[in-house]
């Protein structure tokens, strides 16, 4: 049963051994800076353990020598009081190091908290903490810890906090940032399918795979905290009498310098010795970080939305037992150009339908719109777009607002995702095991040994040799068609309503492929499970799918059934074009019927040879796709089309229905394109 809904817009293996050819020659260079650095601050923490026992009296013994020079039994000499400066220096080293790692404990755990709360907060509230962010990194931090010093009464509990207090911002913002860049991940985006909240995604999926970085302002903040920390001695608001660090050692020093120089150079010593040990740290940790980083993505300036074309109406059938409706779907930047522009189509239940077009076109947007898993700062609005349950009903997946429990548990079960780079589908910083089953324990109330259970059956439905071993494992250990299983596995867990797989292919050999596609073809069949498959290659959509959407600068213009495609009874010169675009397997197979057949002529046995040959020439597009706020006022595909007329340049095309179930948005669909396309239907 149907029901007519007017649908109108009004506006590997991971075990293989190395080959020797692609091994590195020679032994990897030490990071020496991080080894300098470790040694110095190693043996600096060896020193304020044992130095208090060993010299801790002599620190303190009056003699009558004061004032007294460098000397074979006072290297650094004594001070008015007749005591050792370098028993001293080293009995202080204690607590100097102290004070600084509890000051770097405070900026550290302060900041990355108040970076992970600015992350997990809404844009504006995350706009304006980023702005008092900047605002408080704006001042130097020395200054900071002085004015909070001079606020607070002198001593170490003052100086302490004023230093954490002041290094805090550099964490904050730092971790905002990394947030920010990680959160479009795609294990991140799986974790928030799966309903996991905003601080529990944080300190499980983000904070340790921004952890690195992290690491490296720690240790370069550990050296401002200790130079800081002697500065505000040294002025009298940091450690007080009887107590005594490097930074009150320098500053009485200082008071004999004309008299006795010697005195102020021990602790001076000692504070550069203990920074450019935490520097080297930082620097060494920087430095290994950047052999392993990858070079930072290319941004572009957005430009303001140009006048395009208005999407026309479009009247459709809908299946009762639709899964999937989405009329008028649109995409959009936050100064309002549409990326994704007036799309309306249904899943219906047990159906595979196909999304192609060329890279840009908007096909992961679409779905990723339909999963409520759009990138940050882009918004999706609609007249409809709702995920359909016979029992719990109707889900708005265009609604604003926060997310309740109960919305994120339905997403979690009901949408499975298969994502299409296979390395970046899961978080490299867990176990397989605790990932797979997490919806099952978070939101289906799953022990973790049945929930554990249930992954080894659907790891031993995708064919995954030793499902128990391989839920310990990391991803990094599995090869490339094998996570590529877990990742089937893991969205079939649920027994989803829709299983939404973004180019799951793209990243594999043509075997693996192949198993994928079938893997994918298996589930549907064995739970009914709708799918929506994205893919930029139009024979594995005439494969796999019943249905095909054609998409092309982010707007739907053909809707046509699998076996039309196969066929090649396209409608649309983009969809012609992508056809004859698509390499065929059979170009041989008309020349060894021929030469086996009698009665041909010359001509077309040289036709024929020619063509077994090889020499038919595939059909490039000309041209590329306009930018999305460059759509041209006409048919977007019109500067590229060799059929285009006047109008298809300056007038929006009518969506034109051939057949119930199809459509086709132009001015004069069916015309043959000049490239004849031959149909998928030959090769299979």
């Amino acid at each position: 049963m149907t029901a007519l809904l007017p649908l109108r817009r009004d506006r590997g293996d991971a075990s293989a051994p190395v080959p020797a050819a692609g091994r590195k020659r020679g032994r990897k260079r030490p990071n020496a800076m991080l080894l300098v650095g470790l040694t110095g601050l190693g043996l600096l923490v060896l020193l304020a353990v044992v130095a208090p026992w060993i010299w801790g009296d002599r620190a303190d013994e009056l003699g009558p020598a004061v004032h007294l020079g460098s000397s074979g039994e006072h290297w650094l000499g004594t001070d008015a009081l007749g005591r050792d400066i370098l028993a001293r220096t080293l009995v202080a080293t204690r607590l100097t190091l102290e004070l600084s790692a509890l000051a770097t404990l405070i900026a550290s755990s302060v900041g990355i908290t108040l970076g992970t709360l600015i992350w997990v907060s809404g844009p504006r509230v995350r706009a304006v903490g980023l702005r008092v962010i900047d605002v408080m990194i704006s001042y130097p931090a020395v200054i900071l810890a002085l004015a909070i010093a001079a606020i607070l009464d002198p001593g170490p509990k003052a100086c302490v906090i004023a230093i954490g207090a002041a290094g805090s911002p550099a964490f904050a913002r730092l971790t905002a940032n990394l947030a920010a860049s990680v959160a479009g991940r795609d294990f991140v985006g799986s974790a928030r399918l799966l309903g996991v909240g905003p601080l529990r995604l944080m300190r499980r999926h983000i904070l340790p795979n921004i952890a690195e970085p992290l690491l490296v302002l720690l240790s370069v903040s550990y050296a401002h905290s200790l130079m800081a920390l002697s500065g505000l001695s040294f002025l009298g608001l940091g450690v007080q009498l009887p107590d005594y660090d490097w930074g009150q050692l320098l500053a009485v020093g200082l008071q004999s310098l004309y008299t006795n120089p010697v005195e102020a150079v021990g602790p001076a010593v000692a504070i550069v010795l203990a920074g450019l040990s935490a520097s080297f740290v930082g620097d060494g940790l920087a430095a290994a970080a950047a052999r392993r980083s990858s070079a930072p993505a290319r941004t572009k300036a957005s430009k303001a939305a140009a006048g395009a074309s208005p999407v026309p109406a479009r009247t459709t059938e809908v299946p009762a037992d639709a899964v999937l409706v989405v009329d008028d779907l649109r995409v959009l930047r936050p100064d309002g150009t549409a990326l994704v522009d007036g799309v309306t189509f249904h899943v219906g239940a047990a159906e595979i339908v196909g999304v192609v077009g060329e890279s840009g076109s908007g096909k992961s947007l679409t779905a990723m719109a339909a999963a409520r898993l759009l990138p940050g700062g882009l918004h999706a609005t609609a007249r409809h777009a709702a995920l359909h349950h016979p029992d719990a009903g109707e889900l708005d997946l265009v609604a604003t607002g926060s997310e309740s429990a109960a919305t994120r548990r339905r997403l979690a079960t009901e949408i499975g995702i298969v994502y299409q780079d296979p390395s970046a589908s899961f978080n490299p910083a867990l176990k397989l095991g605790g990932q797979l089953t997490e919806t099952l324990r978070v939101h289906m109330g799953i022990s973790r040994r049945e929930a554990a259970k249930l992954a080894v059956e659907q790891l031993e439905f995708v064919q995954i040799t030793d499902p128990p071993a391989r839920l310990r494992q990391y991803p990094h250990e599995l090869s490339g068609g094998m996570r590529q299983r877990a990742m089937i596995a893991s969205a079939l867990l649920t027994r989803p309503r829709l299983i939404i797989a973004d180019e799951p292919t793209t990243a594999l050999d043509v075997t693996v492929q192949a198993e994928v596609l079938r893997l994918l073809r298996a589930a549907n069949e064995r739970d009914g499970t709708a799918m929506l498959f994205i893919s930029h290659d139009i024979g594995v959509v005439g494969d796999l799918c019943d249905r095909v959407l054609v998409m092309y600068a982010g707007r739907l213009v053909e809707e046509l059934s699998a076996e039309d495609l196969r066929a090649g009874r396209a409608e649309h010169p983009y969809t012609q074009a992508l056809l004859a675009a698509t390499p065929r397997l059979d170009d041989t197979s008309p020349a060894e019927d021929a030469l086996d057949g009698p009665g041909e002529s010359a001509a077309e046995e040289g036709a024929v040879e020619e063509e077994a040959a090889g020499t038919r020439q595939l059909a490039a597009i000309p041209g590329r796709p306009p930018q999305p706020d460059e759509r041209p006022p006409g048919c977007a595909f019109a500067p590229r089309c060799p059929l285009a007329l006047p109008v298809c340049h300056d007038t929006p095309p009518p969506v034109r229905t051939p057949a119930p179930g199809l459509s086709v948005v132009c001015h004069l669909p069916g015309r043959e394109s000049p490239t004849e396309e031959k149909p998928l239907e030959a090769a299979r």
